[in-house]
């Protein structure tokens, strides 16, 4: 268990601005990592590996993209205990993202919300700061996850090129990268889930993901992350694309391809009255898990029990994540969780998912 009890500082951290707070735990986390105040947040990672897309994944719990945008503190986020770790969404060229202020805590409902709009450093900086990680030194490293997504001045029609750009430049040190087509927070981004917009964009992915591997001797799976809010008929024709482009005799071609369910929620049902409820922007913790849960449920049931999912949305305690696990994720990512309950959470789910579904390792 951590050194410093979460629930002691917690009441201090949320007296702060959320964004402020936000960075300066990111700069001091970034500070802390390589020295012994890491233990302060440092706890032992639950042993329990599963196998997913070519992939062995030291235990079922990771931190969603979204929290370390610029890749700064991988090493302490191994420290907390995580199996996988996600970093990004990066876009070609860093870009402020939108205006402040633009996150907000609702904790009568644990949630937040943001419209942060991929602020980023930029892919140089980014990988400059993943090249930097040491996580991978030490036995049975965590895996890292890297999410790519576009920048806000590229048109629609051209997002292609950025996508394009931010896989080749992760690729080589990615364990999976991370298509992020769901923000609510970039104007026409959710665009890219429609059907032949999507079918373009797999094809694409597909091609250059084959170049990338036989250039870098290297398997890296690519996963798509889909927002909550898609409704019946667009999930099946999604699932559909999936089938036809990712799948072969009711395989996935080449442990290739993943699921990440869900993002943020543009909906405002379960928070109607709350201070902050009808800000812009992607609602995420506890009022999304419901919508999330709904969402694996028909991708598990439309794409058979062998598609990787990762489950994310709600993660506020371990059984949240026992509930995506049953689901029908195979993986569980946590973000609005760990700032409501701190690191103890990464422990408490794994060994709750340990406890529920058979190690594959």
């Amino acid at each position: 268990m951590p050194l410093l009890p979460y629930a002691l500082i917690r009441p201090w951290l949320f007296a702060w601005d959320a964004e402020t707070i936000h960075d300066v735990t990111l700069r001091w986390l970034s500070a802390t990592q390589h020295s012994p105040l890491r233990h302060l947040y440092a706890q032992t990672r639950i042993h329990d590996p599963v196998h997913l897309a070519g992939l062995t994944f030291p235990n079922r719990v990771g931190l969603a993209a979204g929290l370390d945008k610029n890749a700064l503190c991988i090493d302490a986020w191994q420290a907390m205990g995580f199996g996988f770790v996600e970093v990004g969404t990066v876009t070609p060229v860093g870009q402020p993202g939108n205006p402040k202020p633009r996150m907000f805590r609702l904790p009568a409902a644990q949630a937040l919300i943001n419209r942060l709009g991929f602020n980023n450093l930029g892919l140089s900086t980014f990988m400059s700061n993943v090249a930097k990680a040491r996580f991978r030194q030490q036995a049975s490293p965590m895996l890292l996850g890297l999410n790519i997504g576009k920048n806000a001045h590229t048109p629609i029609e051209q997002a292609h090129d950025d996508y394009r750009a931010c896989l080749q430049a992760v690729y080589p040190l990615a364990d999976y990268v991370t298509v992020n087509i769901s923000s609510p927070n970039t104007q026409q981004l959710r665009q890219l889930q429609t059907d032949q917009a999507f079918v373009q964009l797999l094809e694409m992915l597909a091609t250059e993901r084959s170049i990338l591997q036989q250039r870098h001797q290297k398997h890296v799976p690519l996963f798509i992350k889909i927002a909550p809010d898609l409704d019946d008929e667009a999930l099946q024709q999604l699932c559909d694309t999936l089938k036809s482009h990712c799948m072969e005799r009711g395989k996935v071609k080449d442990d290739a391809w993943g699921v990440i369910a869900t993002n943020t929620t543009l909906s405002r049902e379960q928070v109607q009255g709350q201070p902050h409820a009808q800000e812009a922007g992607g609602l995420s913790g506890s009022p999304v898990r419901q919508a999330s849960n709904r969402v694996i449920r028909f991708l598990r049931q439309s794409l058979g029990p062998d598609f990787p999912i990762v489950g994310v949305g709600g993660v506020m305690s371990a059984d949240d994540a026992v509930e995506k696990i049953q689901a029908g994720a195979n993986l569980v990512q946590i973000y609005t969780g760990l700032i409501y309950a701190g690191p103890a959470l990464v422990t408490s789910s794994a060994q709750a998912i340990q406890r529920q579904a058979p190690s594959t390792g």
